[in-house]
């Protein structure tokens, strides 16, 4: 199974009486040992979320504010849906006049949504970052970013079965679940930081890179739907780079990657596209970008996108190709992203700072 968010329904497997859905869910999420999930949300049209993957990534872009939408819906084919919703704005300013340096900053929030008891994470993620200006003639800037976030857990009890309902393997819901759940929902606090690197080189600076890493959860927050002792949410490693360069004057090619590691879950994805540009006159364009990515041992990911002048439309699908394969039919999930760039055009400041082109 893929690095996914999965973290549903943290039980402590000690209790005689643990809920039987719930250790399902466990199982089939591929967790063994303790009973808890420790891997955060993910997804396909990873470029697209840099607060989630990297809060130095705020910003580093070609205009000067972005705002979007981004709708994911995974495993129907298997169970209840595993649907996430999530909303982005980012914006970056001049430092000052006299500077080449910036200040970006953003916001994200997300609704995640599992299984059959409505196991639901809602996250508030601000994020500021600022880059340092290295060497203006090659587009070369430091940024250390940084984010704080609010998260809720919670699932609906009622819906929920339990092993004492189960008798001569029927279910019977008259029956009492003998269970003690105090609380429903859990929040806490996250923390994330990171640093990246972005530089142009060739003639007209005509090739941009970008790399960083960056961590989450770095409180380590303990959280139980039970009065014990919680379990203990493991820090996130990231890594992330990028390529992009002009093949011809209208077509552009970008390679992305990204590699995360969270306790004993990892993700590696990766992937190429191509974009060819139309002009359709003065400040108006067409853009079509097609392409693909690959999470290692888990899915292909096709990707289409379709940009007019600022707005940009992309879809994704996940071709499951892991050992969930048989159940799945390779069906994996679908992505549905819409952005919005623009610049700030009445600020009067002149951009000094021209982002990588992706």
């Amino acid at each position: 199974m893929s690095y996914r968010k999965q973290s549903d329904y943290i039980i402590n497997r000690n209790r005689q009486t643990a809920n039987k859905i719930l250790l399902f869910a466990l199982l089939f999420c591929g967790i063994a040992g303790k009973a808890a999930a420790q891997a955060d949300i993910h997804f396909s049209q990873f470029y697209e979320t840099s607060i989630l993957r990297n809060p130095a990534l705020t910003g580093v872009f070609a205009s000067d504010y972005k705002v979007g939408v981004y709708y994911r819906n995974q495993w129907s084919s298997i169970s209840q849906p595993f649907v996430t919703q999530l909303v982005s704005g980012e914006g970056r300013v001049q430092f000052n006049e006299m500077s080449n340096d910036f200040f970006s900053f953003g916001f994200l929030g997300f609704a995640d949504k599992a299984g059959s008891i409505d196991h639901k994470i809602t996250g508030i993620y601000p994020a500021v970052n600022y880059n340092k200006a290295m060497n203006v003639d090659r587009n070369s800037y430091l940024s250390v970013g940084f984010t704080g976030g609010y998260l809720q857990y919670s699932f609906d009890p009622s819906k929920a079965t339990f092993n004492n309902q189960f008798q001569g393997g029927r279910f019977d819901p008259r029956l009492p679940s003998l269970e003690n759940i105090v609380n429903s929902k859990m929040t806490f606090w996250d923390l994330g930081a990171g640093i990246n690197y972005n530089t142009s080189a060739g003639p007209d600076n005509n090739v941009t890179y970008v790399i960083g890493v960056s961590g989450y959860h770095f409180t380590q927050p303990k959280f139980s739907y039970y009065e014990i002792e919680g379990v203990k949410q493991n820090m996130r490693l990231n890594a992330n780079a990028a390529a992009s360069f002009n093949a011809t004057e209208d077509v552009m090619i970008q390679i992305h990657a990204n590699a995360a590691i969270q306790g004993k879950y990892k993700e590696i994805i990766a992937g190429g596209l191509i974009s060819w540009t139309q002009s359709l006159g003065e400040r108006k364009y067409f853009m079509l970008t097609g392409g693909a990515m690959y999470r290692f041992a888990d899915a292909l990911i096709p990707v289409v996108r379709v940009t007019y002048n600022k707005l940009a439309i992309g879809v994704s699908y996940d071709v499951n190709v892991s050992t969930l394969k048989p159940a799945s039919n390779m069906a994996g999930g679908l992505e549905v992203t819409l952005f919005h760039t623009g610049d700030f055009r009445d600020k009067g400041m002149a951009k000094k700072m021209v982002c990588p082109k992706f």
